[in-house]
């Protein structure tokens, strides 16, 4: 996703409102040393111009120091962007050289059935690894259009949860008990597209940033309080997430340590996909050490609804036939 070119219409005309300010303190400051020098009558204009001069002063230095701000979030901006475009690059050359490589080979070589067969599959993960990364970035880009209120619905949790945990192993070729799963029935009312957005990445961090043998457990309680929340915790057993970093890791196109040194794919836009989406469904997003194993907990706290369980209770009590008493 290309973030559009922020407008330099906000930073001139600040810079210009400064200089004036700046120029008019100082003509302020000499008239106000001129009739300092002058005779006493003119007290009420001191007092004016001082009081005019000191409002200018504080002005000037607000400005600067938001200029400055300014400045420091352009920077990291543009930090992360080049980030992004170079785990882009790299995320795209990668399978486009291999899948080049294999073709190449199967034109110009001869190679019996089971060397062909290894390369359909080499070719099929490569094409698996471009399809992922598009699908990232359009769902970045898809996060700027409104959702539609029809595709509102009550979304069982812990299917979902299930569903993306499969999908997860699959795409990483690991057994399906990577991923252990302790659920309680629950549900939460959302676009079933958005839910599935928001466990997939943080499923697909967890595996991927996993220990050398990947661990995760997935924790699903329904907390039937005044709120009703549904609290889902994502445990894995990796080398866990700095304090300094847990923050800025929802930025956009922020990822740890330099762009060119990591071993592991991405570009940077999976956390702030979840934390955009749990948001828009008021809902909070945590991080926390794996204590006391070595490990990251990201616990995500959704508006419930009545759980399965007691809904299905409601609806069996709706169909038993009344009987009207008689007095």
């Amino acid at each position: 996703m290309i973030t559009p070119r922020r407008s330099l219409k906000l930073p001139i005309i600040f810079a210009i409102l400064m200089i004036v300010m700046l120029v008019a303190l100082m003509v302020g400051w000499v008239l106000l040393a001129v009739i300092r020098a002058g005779e006493a009558d003119y007290a009420p204009v001191h007092w004016t111009l001082l009081s005019v001069g000191t409002t200018f002063l504080v002005l000037i230095l607000g400005g600067t120091i938001f200029y400055l701000v300014l400045t420091i979030k352009t920077f990291n901006l543009n930090r992360r962007q080049s980030n992004f475009i170079a785990s882009v690059t790299h995320e795209l050359k990668s399978p486009i050289a291999s899948l080049k490589l294999y073709l190449q080979t199967l034109d110009r070589h001869q190679v019996n059935e089971q060397q062909r067969a290894e390369f359909r599959q080499y070719m099929l993960e490569d094409v698996e690894r471009l399809d992922h990364l598009i699908n990232h970035l359009l769902d970045a880009a898809s996060l700027e259009k409104p959702r539609v209120e029809s595709d509102v619905e009550n979304i069982d949790l812990a299917a979902i949860l299930k569903e993306c945990g499969e999908a997860v192993c699959l795409r990483y070729r690991v057994p399906a008990t990577t991923i252990q799963f302790d659920l309680e029935p629950c549900q939460v009312r959302s676009a079933r597209m958005d839910v599935d957005m928001i466990f997939r990445n943080l499923l697909d961090n967890a595996v991927k940033y996993a220990g050398n043998e990947p661990r995760v457990v997935v924790t699903l309680r329904f907390h039937d309080d005044q709120k009703k929340t549904a609290v889902t915790q994502i445990k894995d057993n990796g080398r866990g997430i700095p304090v300094a970093m847990r923050r800025k890791i929802f930025g956009r196109f922020e990822r740890l340590g330099l762009e060119l040194e990591r071993e592991k794919p991405g570009t940077g836009l999976g956390l702030y996909i979840v934390r955009t989406l749990v948001r828009r469904l008021s809902g909070r997003i945590a991080v926390m050490d794996a204590v006391p194993e070595p490990g990251t907990v990201f616990e995500i706290r959704l508006p419930g609804v009545q759980s399965l369980a007691e809904d299905a209770d409601l609806q069996s009590e709706d169909t038993l036939p009344h009987v009207a008493s008689v007095g």
